[in-house]
């Protein structure tokens, strides 16, 4: 809190990129504003007075550089992160600092594990993708449910939203994805990702009350199919989205998200009911909140405080470096102490461990 240090987000104009910037400065921290659009940025500076405005485009290192000067972490909120992520992370090499992003693209995060981790590791910089409300919340919670189990066989990740109004950000990474894919779908299972060309199954999921059971579609992955085997030995990594929401995002006239309140968040609510079961055991963590979108400010604030202060994992810890120097590409559940993580969001997000 009040640290004064100074955090680049590009994309800040964006839907949740403005999230984040007010999330940022809440926390005491100085938003450094970037993007390609420098009207656009000099629009949103009117409504946080003060701060910094750097345009830069992925195309151009050397913006990229000028926008990273002075600054302590960048945090990517700008997608398709098909296009932007290897751009900003490689600019974040050469500056040294820290990178966070929001991408729920899953090629776009199996990309980044892929391509960067020996060179982020090799460069001391913490580079944590998809710490947003797909991937990063998820990969929390299958980390904290999973408890001082050192594997186990099923995680199943399960989301109730009451609607889902994408941003035209959302669309625009959806489309990409399914070019990426050519249209088929992905799920993780027996320790890989898998293409398949057949329909995703339907079924009901069985949430806590007062949800109860819902129709859902099975195998509808994000981003959590990448984050939580990146360091949990796990055979395999589900996730279901509940039918109406589905709907929602596949109907070309569905409307954006629409501010609620006096924070922009919509009436939209979320519940988020992670499984994981290892031989005949199971154990349970449950997430509920409102707006998706809204609700990963404070995901990425609370993880950019947490690696500049260094609250990471004592090293040995799976997939961390301890608070010495954390480096590589790591999810947020082998960074962050999961469960003391998940506290820290209250009152964003209700959490409920079931051992």
């Amino acid at each position: 809190m009040g640290t004064g240090l100074r955090v680049a987000v590009f994309g800040a104009y964006g839907h949740t990129g403005r999230f984040v910037v007010a999330g940022l400065r809440e926390r005491g921290f100085e938003p450094v504003l970037s993007g390609r659009d420098a009207g656009r940025l000099k629009e949103l500076a009117e409504d946080f007075p003060g701060s910094d405005v750097r345009p830069a485009s992925v195309g151009d290192p050397a913006a990229l550089d000028r926008a990273l000067e002075g600054v302590a972490a960048v945090v990517n909120c700008a997608g398709p992160f098909a296009t932007t992520a290897a751009p900003l992370i490689e600019a974040a090499l050469r500056a040294g600092i820290p990178y966070v992003d929001v991408a729920a693209e899953i090629e776009a995060n199996a990309d980044t594990f892929a391509h960067f981790t020996d060179r982020a590791r090799a460069a001391g910089v913490p580079v944590l993708p998809a710490m947003a409300f797909f991937g990063g919340l998820g990969d929390l919670l299958a980390t904290a449910a999973m408890g001082d189990w050192t594997t186990a066989d099923e995680v199943h990740v399960a989301y109730a939203l009451s609607s889902w109004h994408p941003t035209a950000g959302t669309r625009a990474a959806g489309a990409v994805s399914r070019q990426r894919r050519e249209g088929r779908r992905v799920r993780f299972a027996d320790g890989r990702l898998e293409y398949r060309d057949d329909a995703p199954p339907a079924q009901k999921w069985e949430f806590p009350d007062p949800m109860g059971s819902r129709a859902v579609i099975g195998e509808f992955s994000m981003a959590d199919v990448v984050t939580v085997p990146s360091h949990l030995p796990v055979r395999d990594v589900r996730t279901y989205m509940t039918v109406e929401a589905v709907k929602d995002l596949a109907a070309p006239d569905t409307p954006p998200p629409v501010a609620a309140d006096e924070h922009g968040r919509s009436e939209q609510t979320f519940l988020v009911d992670v499984v994981v079961r290892s031989g005949g055991s199971e154990r349970r963590a449950v997430a509920s909140g409102r707006d998706i979108y809204a609700v990963t400010a404070p995901l990425v604030v609370e993880a950019v405080d947490r690696i500049l202060t260094g609250r990471v994992k004592a090293a040995g810890d799976a997939g961390a470096a301890g608070a010495a120097g954390a480096a590589g590409v790591m999810s947020a559940g082998a960074l962050f102490d999961a469960a003391g993580f998940l506290r820290a969001l209250s009152p964003h997000i209700t959490l409920e461990l079931r051992p």
